[in-house]
Formats: C-alpha cells, structure tokens, sequence
C-alpha cells in the first residue's frame, strides 16, 4: 500500500478541484492547471478535501500502488502551484557573465561566442537581479526543466567557482595542479 497515496489533500479556500473521468482541473488565484491522472485512480473531492485512492481491481496490483502515490503527489502540487507556486533562484558568477530578460526568453552572455537564449513555456516567468535569476510559475514541471536548462548552459565548475548554479546548492571546491604539486 502507497504510504503517500493515503494521505488527504486539504484544498485551500479560492481553489476549485474537478473531477472529469480521469481529468482534474485546478483552477486558484495564480491560474488554472489540468492534467489527466491514470486510469487505475479514483479521485474523489469533498468538503474542503481531496483523496486519491485505488479502483477496487486494481487493489493488491503493485502497479497499482506506484500510480496510487504519483497520482496524489501530482494532485497535490497542482493545488500548491495555483495557490502559491512554485519557485527556483539560479545565481551565477563568472568574469562578464550577464542575464536578462528579453520579452518571455531570457538571454545569457556566459563567456561563449553568442548568448545563450532560452525561450520560456507558457505559464513560466524569468525576473533578473544583479546575478541572481528566478524562474517561477504554476507548474513545478516546467519551472524545473527551465532552471536545469538555464543550469546546463554553464553549468558550476569546481575549479574557479565560475558558472550556474542553484541557489542552494553546494559546490565542492577542488584545488588546481600548481596547488596539488606544492603540496606533495
């Protein structure tokens, strides 16, 4: 049995859940998300609560059970994206490196020939400060394969500390040749 699967989804006031077959759409006050859950789930929505549980021939199935706890998982957070959403902080440093935002693209200058231009999904926004980069929106989905692309085009490298990175993420420092050999 799915641990996570059997836990409620309490529906915040100003969010509406509705259940069509196996599409539930999301609506709040930062928009509205709709995705189609599979089909082994029943969703079921009542009085302020959300509850995901397992259709009665698909009880026992361990296929059943990985569903059961993705489905509530993905239910949750499309009620967590409309309500608050979702956000993720890039910093990056390097000698000349520039960001900004050019209309829905960001556009990067991070040492190479050309910049770099990452157009953004619907739904997802870039804001740019100084060096630090935010990408935010009501999909947690796409909000993180942005940042991994933005992430990817100069990703942190270990030697100068030079690069994108998460906020939070930690870069172990590694120490160059010239400080190895004197070392030794």
């Amino acid at each position: 049995m799915s641990r996570i699967g059997k836990k409620t989804i309490k529906i915040p006031d100003g969010v509406e859940v509705k259940v069509d077959g196996q599409t539930v759409k999301v609506k709040g006050p930062k928009g509205e998300l709709e995705r189609t859950l599979p089909g082994i789930l029943d969703i079921k929505v009542e009085s302020g609560f959300a509850r995901v549980s397992l259709k009665s021939e698909a009880v026992g199935n361990r296929e059943g059970s990985k569903f059961w706890g993705l489905g509530r998982a993905l239910l949750a957070t499309m009620i967590e994206g409309v309500s608050s959403g979702f956000e993720k902080v890039l910093e990056f440093s390097g000698v000349g490196f520039k960001a900004q935002v050019k209309g829905d693209s960001i556009e990067l200058s991070l040492g190479y020939s050309n910049p770099v231009i990452i157009q953004a999904p619907a739904g997802v926004n870039y804001q740019v400060e100084k060096n630090v980069i935010k990408v935010f929106g009501i999909d947690k989905e796409k909000v993180g394969q942005v940042a991994a692309l933005i992430r990817d085009a100069r990703p942190p490298e270990p030697y100068k500390g030079t690069g994108i990175k998460y906020k939070d993420e930690i870069i172990i420092r590694k120490a160059g040749k010239k400080a190895v050999a004197t070392a030794g």
